[in-house]
């Protein structure tokens, strides 16, 4: 499968899959899946080799902290690779801003394995996101 990855300005699409991914299939509750960060973000939109969106992530800063946030890839999309080619997206858009030190996630603890895999840590303790177990995680852009 060939995927497409490309900043947008099509919110509205990346809010649709959030939605379908952590809110109804994964349970978390609608107003803590959509904040004001949106409206602050970048947004990366992945399509499928037919233009159809399935897969997502937003970035912004705070400080010199490049956040990296939101990323979710469609059942249909999963095990293809679109999930590592997003993150790994992400972080080269956060390379290009040469303001930002460290990119910054919050994983779920399924996910960490696959956050590893790219150089990520785990730093503090484990919290609840959306109702779901999350650790913080760092890893430096310099």
């Amino acid at each position: 499968m060939r995927f497409d990855i490309q900043i947008t300005s099509d919110i509205a699409a990346c809010r649709a899959l959030r939605l379908a991914v952590f809110v109804d299939e994964q349970g978390v509750p609608l107003d803590e899946e959509i904040d004001d960060m949106d409206n602050i973000s970048t947004h990366l939109l992945a399509t499928d080799e037919n233009g159809n969106a399935v897969g997502t992530a937003r970035l912004y800063e705070v400080g010199n902290i490049g956040k990296i946030g939101r990323v979710c890839v469609l059942k249909q999309a999963r095990g293809t690779g679109l999930g590592a080619a997003l993150i790994e997206e992400s972080l080269t858009e956060l390379r290009k801003r040469s303001d930002l030190r460290q990119a910054k996630l919050g994983a779920q603890m399924h996910a960490i394995p696959f956050y590893q895999k790219f150089g990520f840590e785990i730093v503090g303790e484990q919290y609840i996101d959306g109702g779901i177990p999350h650790f913080d995680m760092v890893l430096p852009l310099r």
